[in-house]
């Protein structure tokens, strides 16, 4: 029986690439539905871009749901320097005709969650974590009823990518984040450290655009796009294909190693503000509430990607 999964994002590049990872995965992932928040574009845009894949995908029977537009406290930022004006760099589509469901998307995730059996549903969220820390205040009691957040934030050896402390998810709304992280609910953290390994090299790349359908050109694009404009951020390795690792890790977590510790995130810091401070060497003798994810076979990753995506039309 595939596992129901809500998806939570901000496409986003590389957010894009996910979600055509997940439609790719129909017998392993159930997507109940996507519900977008204000992060790598605003909000308008976010919501635009994840109709536009579901349609490139054929995937019109998966509901979006627009969420929140700002963080919780801080002022909004976006990451249009990496990933265009439009969120998905040189990729270029279509007008999506898939309506934006009207009820907002914090509703959704609670009225879901609350309907459903405990334990059943996952939540896997690839950009900030507004709308769940925002569902929690609101319904207190869904914590109980997720079986695992996976999530795309978080650093610790990798240490920053927008500020020299803070990965970019975690850093535009820490509040929420660190929310998150107190409710009980079991995490598996994707942190830089695990998503700097994940490199969409040329040869990879021109990969992808030998599956010869519209969605594999499309990743190709995407990717290549990202590889412009991240120039010189990795050097000559490539760039760090983040956010599809939460849907690899679901499909095949035998490619991830992981270990249990402590994270919270640092909300008070005007110099360290968005931090995920870990506790590696359990040294604080605060209990484990995250499996932190640090190595992969990045092989096995872009086996995994090309293979799935090849099924797309």
């Amino acid at each position: 029986m595939p596992r129901k999964i809500i998806i939570d994002t901000d496409p986003g590049i590389d957010d894009a690439v996910a979600l055509l990872l997940a439609f790719a995965a129909v017998e392993e992932l159930e997507v109940l539905g996507i519900v977008t928040v204000a992060g790598n574009v605003p909000l308008a845009q976010t919501e635009r871009n994840a109709r536009a894949v579901c349609e490139l995908a054929g995937r019109r029977d998966v509901p979006v749901y627009g969420g929140c537009e700002r963080p919780l406290f801080r002022t909004p930022s976006a990451a249009e320097h990496v990933h265009g004006t439009t969120g998905l760099g040189r990729l270029v589509l279509p007008e999506p005709t898939v309506p934006l469901q009207l009820q907002h998307g914090v509703d959704f995730l609670v009225e879901t969650l609350r309907s459903a059996e405990s334990g059943t549903i996952t939540l896997g969220t690839l950009g900030p974590l507004t709308n769940i820390g925002v569902a929690l205040v609101k319904a207190p009691d869904i914590a109980d009823r997720v079986q695992e957040l996976v999530m795309m934030g978080g650093a610790y050896f990798e240490v920053g990518n927008v500020t020299p402390t803070a990965e970019f998810n975690i850093h535009v709304d820490p509040h929420a984040a660190q929310l998150v992280l107190e409710s009980g609910i079991p995490i598996t953290m994707m942190p830089l450290d695990v998503t700097h390994k994940i490199l969409s090299t040329r040869p990879r790349v021109a990969r992808l655009r030998a599956l010869g359908n519209r969605c594999g050109a499309a990743a190709a694009d995407l990717l290549a796009g990202f590889e412009r404009r991240r120039q010189g951020k990795l050097g000559p390795r490539g760039r760090a294909l983040h956010d599809p690792s939460v849907i690899a890790y679901l499909l095949l977590p035998a490619l991830f190693r992981g270990r249990e510790l402590n994270v919270v995130v640092e909300t008070t810091s005007s110099l360290t503000m968005g931090m995920t401070v870990v506790d590696w060497w359990r040294t604080t003798g605060r209990p484990a509430n995250v499996r932190f994810v640090h190595e992969v076979d990045a092989e096995g990753f872009f086996d995994l990607l090309n293979e799935r995506l090849a099924i797309l039309p």
